[in-house]
């Protein structure tokens, strides 16, 4: 209704009562004549928040930020261009390296504070992102999305070199490097180096002896996940349990 009075009031209205005192140009309205005098002083009041471009009417800064696409501002660094004032800062971080978002709990710090947000999670513990499917629940948006391919079961991922197929795209990644021969992951601590971060993290307790997999009834404890089956072994002397049973007979083992 308010828009259909303010048409009859701009539109209809023959009474122009309001003249330009410096064009001499009659005006129906005194909030027009203010905004046409504008014209005249050349006043731009109206600066868009995500950029630095002023207008002169308010009309115009909104038919501005609506254009779809518009990318008015350009890094002097590279020239890449952005629509967003906030997008523009952000980018700039990855030329001076400034990190402004500094951890509470560590010595890590942030270009961007959705970085620092995520990276909060390892210490509290905090998972935010459950999956629809099961009761699984995530740190991270990423890895709950390579989750969700467990459950579609498509392999969406192949390797133009062999057949192989994968629902993660990490998988494929991983796999292509047994075509490669790429081995990133080098071990500080010697010359050896390995295609996959979690084999390096194995390697290394070579050197730290850590030994993560501990047995809760006993002092035993093990390096790499790999033995696991040892440590089982070892629960089995303490429980009794016989997993492997003959199919001839009733003897367990």
């Amino acid at each position: 209704v308010n828009a259909v009075l303010m048409h009859g009031m701009l539109t209809h209205t023959e009474e122009k009562s309001y003249q330009c005192s410096i064009c001499d140009k009659k005006i129906s309205h005194n909030f027009l004549l203010i905004r046409h005098q504008l014209v005249h002083t050349g006043e731009k009041s109206y600066q868009c928040s995500q950029c630095d471009k002023t207008f002169s009417q308010y009309i115009t800064l909104i038919s501005h930020q609506k254009i779809p696409g518009e990318k008015p501002l350009q890094c002097s660094q590279c020239h890449k261009a952005f629509s967003n004032k906030n997008d523009l800062i952000k980018h700039h971080r990855t030329h001076t390296g400034e990190k402004p978002y500094q951890c509470s709990q560590c010595d890590k710090a942030f270009s961007q504070n959705s970085n620092l947000i995520t990276h909060q999670r390892t210490h509290t513990g905090e998972k935010p992102y459950q999956c629809s499917q099961c009761v699984k629940t995530f740190s991270h948006k990423q890895v709950l999305i390579r989750h969700q391919g467990t459950h579609t079961g498509k392999k969406i991922y192949q390797c133009i070199l062999c057949d192989k197929a994968f629902s993660q795209k990490q998988g494929l990644i991983k796999h292509q490097r047994t075509h490669t021969g790429v081995k990133s992951y080098q071990c500080s601590q010697c010359d050896k180096a390995f295609s996959h971060n979690s084999n390096l993290i194995s390697h290394q307790r070579t050197h730290t002896g850590e030994k993560p997999y501990q047995r809760s009834q006993c002092d035993k404890a093990f390096s790499h996940s790999h033995i696991k089956i040892k440590l089982i072994e070892n629960q089995r002397t303490h429980t009794g349990e016989k997993s492997y049973q003959c199919s001839q007979c009733d003897e367990a083992f």
